[in-house]
């Protein structure tokens, strides 16, 4: 596929919106499913919440309120993503956990290229006077006017700066952010991730070959309709990154702007549970594990187990990557058919379990053992509910809940997700 401009990969967002499917929804299907809702949102909410609060801290300490750049912002959902970052461990009765309180935002810009993206978003937010959204290509350079203040955090979301397909542009960027800092700033990137199960046909190991990739947007449409549509999908030119790639550009970036960028931390997102899963589109083997897991989070549903278990298919010369695969795939099947049978052998009227659990083996890494122990807990506490229908609106949302853990927990920050997403600080009161 040859190279397509930016207002042409823009027909793509535009596409998306009329379809209805980009609305403010959730649910089994959609831009807003439960996995994003309840999986990726809350992924990047996780990593995020130290530095952002060490951000609030900062600005608060200084007198003065958080500006935020949100660079490729779509219809918001950036700002969406970072108001609904909370407090650690907030206990039971707090109401207010909210760390981006009304109060301590200080402006919120979003930029993006897609008029029909910020059309949304200013349908959604425009009565807000601390909100403002503007028109620009953040692959020409960081889009600020003269004189215009430094941001505190400058944020991407959901594979936005894949949006680089050349690394030159991407450096270029970084460094500008650099230089337009007065003292600090937090940068958070999200790209695709080189090495995601749900494209293998693209792995490789020449770091110079598949650096891009012909995205379809076809995971808005249900199979049937994805098929019917085939020709009218649009398609996106976005660039594949793994952690070592990262290194280099950020490094270059450090260089041209004289400051270092430094690293705080990586993490892999949506490791079996990206789009493209369900699609199959650049994957034969892939199988429709987000719809499934849609299916754990979705009120009054019963999930089929069976539907939820990994089969992963090694790709050969790859070893590192199938260990790891492997690893993860055995971690999650063992965490689901556990479940299974715990509620085989749970007898409701009783009120306890028929027979004794299965053992959990110390061999096996402390997060799955976790997460066994809290599904043991879950299904004997609630199981004897006789109303609400406990296994549908409780104990398959502990599972997502649970599998989510394990998957954070076990991921790597290499780029072996659907998103790779790197969190960077520029501190210039260190010279």
């Amino acid at each position: 596929m040859s190279k397509l401009s930016a207002n042409e990969q823009m027909e793509a967002y535009s596409e998306a919106v009329s379809s209805g499917l980009y609305a403010k929804k959730s649910g089994l299907v959609g831009k807003y499913d439960n996995v994003r809702r309840y999986w990726e949102d809350e992924n990047t909410r996780q990593f995020l919440r130290p530095y952002l609060a060490g951000l609030i801290e900062r600005c608060t300490s200084q007198m003065r309120r958080l500006r935020i750049m949100d660079l490729g912002c779509g219809s918001a959902d950036g700002f969406e993503l970072l108001s609904g970052v909370r407090q650690r461990d907030p206990d039971l009765v707090q109401v207010e956990v909210d760390l981006l309180s009304p109060k301590i935002l200080g402006l919120y810009k979003g930029i993006d290229l897609s008029e029909d993206l910020l059309g949304q978003a200013r349908e959604i937010y425009g009565r807000n006077p601390k909100m403002m959204f503007e028109k620009a290509d953040f692959t020409e350079g960081l889009p600020v006017a003269d004189k215009e203040p430094p941001y505190d955090l400058y944020f991407t979301s959901f594979g936005t700066a894949s949006h680089h397909n050349e690394d030159e542009t991407l450096v270029r960027l970084l460094a500008d952010i650099a230089e337009h800092t007065q003292d600090y700033c937090t940068i958070v990137c999200d790209w695709l991730g080189r090495y995601s199960y749900e494209w293998q046909s693209l792995w490789t190991d020449d770091l110079s070959e598949n650096r891009n990739m012909d995205y379809i947007v076809s995971y808005i449409y249900e199979k049937e309709e994805r098929e019917a549509r085939r020709e009218e999908l649009q398609h996106l030119y976005l660039r594949l990154m793994s952690r070592q790639e990262v290194g280099e550009v950020v490094t270059e970036a450090s260089k041209r702007a004289g400051v270092e960028i430094k690293p705080l931390v990586f993490f892999d997102r949506s490791i079996f549970t990206g789009r493209h899963m369900d699609t199959a589109e650049y994957n034969p083997h892939a199988q429709a594990i987000r719809k499934a897991v849609n299916s754990l989070h979705e009120a009054n549903e019963r999930t089929d187990f069976s539907s939820i278990l990994v089969n992963y298919v090694p790709k050969q010369g790859f070893d590192l990557l199938n260990h790891y695969f492997e690893h993860l795939q055995m971690c999650w099947n063992t965490l689901i058919q556990f479940t299974e049978e715990l509620l085989d052998i749970y007898d409701s009227e009783n009120s306890d379990f028929a027979s004794e659990p299965p053992p959990i083996p110390a061999s096996y890494p402390p997060a799955l053992r976790d997460m066994m122990d809290r599904m043991l807990l879950v299904v004997r506490d609630v199981g004897w509910l006789g109303i609400g229908r406990p296994r549908e609106n409780i104990i398959e949302p502990q599972l997502g809940y649970a599998l989510r853990y394990l998957v954070t927990n076990l991921q790597r920050g290499q780029g072996c997700a659907h998103g790779l997403v790197g969190i960077f600080e520029v501190d210039k009161t260190k010279k």
